[in-house]
């Protein structure tokens, strides 16, 4: 094993078992107080390693530079961002990773679940690291490799210019954020406080992947008043908010625009939580496509819908919002590729080919792009995210490390 790969296997397992769930409903930043858990011990990292400058807001951002070395002085600021929580979508409290060392090729069983395998037929990719190292969870949580590989790849990446001032490199900030899997993970990053000419987040998956075209997405709220009143009585008189919900949630596309029915450029409307009770209940909603105007189009359905059987029974009341979440930074780095073009060189310097991948999602990067910070995507090597058959492969981290260490040099 590599002195790289010991590094962010290290780094990657001491990570994961922080946990730093974020909360679509918390109004606070971070939506969580235990991201602070981990992003306080990697200020304290930063500043161990020689970082400069190193800030921890009390918005939950890290900011910290890697200042160029003396040849280099004047060449452009790169960026490199990652985010610390993981997804609320499945457990990520007491993660116990495990390292599969000199993968076989053989199905994976969890320990703590054995319903839960990890086989290369199901997972062709799995199939193509025989004889290399893989960290998994236990079964019961998911591993929290998004995006705490990142952070393990940009952290080793500091550590090791840091270490090695002859190795000529340009200006690098540093930023790592919280609550990106809620779609406020640079809400309180602006350009100017990056202070980059442009950067790119450690976010991606397998191998070689380069993104710089994402979903456009919008938040839907839907909430629903009935009329509430005893059972015993309610006679021509009770109006079931859950029942109006579930007419709602009927009217919408089942076999057609939901994330189970569509792939590549398609969109979709998915249905996210359902909560309340007789009185209100309250639909949450996400929008995704790639194309604005399907987009948009998307949220007027769900109008129409809703305007419709609200005239069916104007005994409730209904209402639907929109919220804007982020864009698909394809729009601007059309105009500007000059990230993706010193991606592609510097993939290319360390031997691998840069396979351009489309992201059904979005990351920090397409709303970093939007405020005028071109921010396309690179890979870590992360598979089957926000759940318990999450893995990542400790030779990918690793490559994804060397094409970074040439990206600075290139700059």
């Amino acid at each position: 094993m590599s002195n790289f790969e010991a590094s962010l296997e290290q780094r990657l397992l001491r990570y994961v078992q922080v946990d730093t769930e974020s909360d679509e409903k918390s109004p606070t930043s971070p939506s969580t107080a235990i991201q602070f858990d981990l992003l306080k011990l990697l200020k304290e990292e930063l500043i161990e390693i020689g970082a400069a400058d190193v800030v921890l807001t009390d918005a939950g951002v890290i900011y910290a530079n890697v200042p160029a070395t003396p040849d280099r002085v004047g060449s452009p600021t790169i960026a490199l961002l990652a985010h610390v929580d993981t997804a609320q979508s499945y457990n990520g409290y007491g993660v116990k990773p495990i390292v599969h060392r000199n993968y076989d090729g053989s199905d994976i069983v969890l320990p703590d679940d054995p319903s839960k395998v990890l086989s290369p037929k199901e997972f062709p990719y799995l199939g193509t690291k025989v004889g290399q190292d893989i960290i998994t969870a236990s079964g019961k949580t998911l591993l929290g490799a998004d995006d705490k590989s990142g952070v393990a790849i940009i952290m080793t990446l500091a550590e090791h210019l840091l270490a090695n001032p002859s190795m000529s490199h340009g200006p690098i900030r540093i930023c790592l954020t919280p609550d990106e899997e809620i779609g406020r993970g640079v809400k309180h990053v602006s350009k100017a406080e990056l202070g980059a000419d442009f950067g790119y987040t450690l976010d991606g998956g397998a191998l070689g992947e380069l993104t710089f075209e994402t979903f456009s997405a919008d938040k839907a709220t839907i909430s629903i008043e009935g009329v509430s009143i005893h059972t015993g009585t309610a006679y021509k008189k009770l109006v079931n908010a859950l029942h109006i919900a579930a007419k709602i949630i009927n009217a919408l596309p089942q076999h057609t625009l939901t994330p189970e029915t569509t792939h590549d450029r398609e969109g979709f409307i998915h249905v996210a939580s359902l909560t309340g009770n007789a009185a209100k209940a309250e639909i949450m909603l996400i929008l995704r496509d790639f194309d604005l105007a399907k987009l948009e189009a998307q949220g007027a359905l769900l109008q129409a819908i809703c305007a419709a059987i609200q005239a069916g029974d104007p005994r409730a009341k209904i209402t639907c919002t929109t919220e804007k979440q982020y864009r698909n930074m394809r729009y601007w780095l059309e105009d500007d590729r000059r990230a993706v073009d010193l991606a592609v060189r510097a993939m290319q310097s360390v031997g691998i080919e840069p396979k351009f991948e489309l992201v059904r999602g979005g990351t920090d990067g397409s709303q970093m792009t939007e405020k005028g910070v071109p921010m396309p995507n690179l890979f870590t090597g992360m598979q089957n995210l926000h759940g318990p058959l999450e893995w990542i492969c400790v030779q990918d981290m690793a490559v994804a490390l060397k094409c970074c260490l040439a990206l600075v040099q290139l700059a």
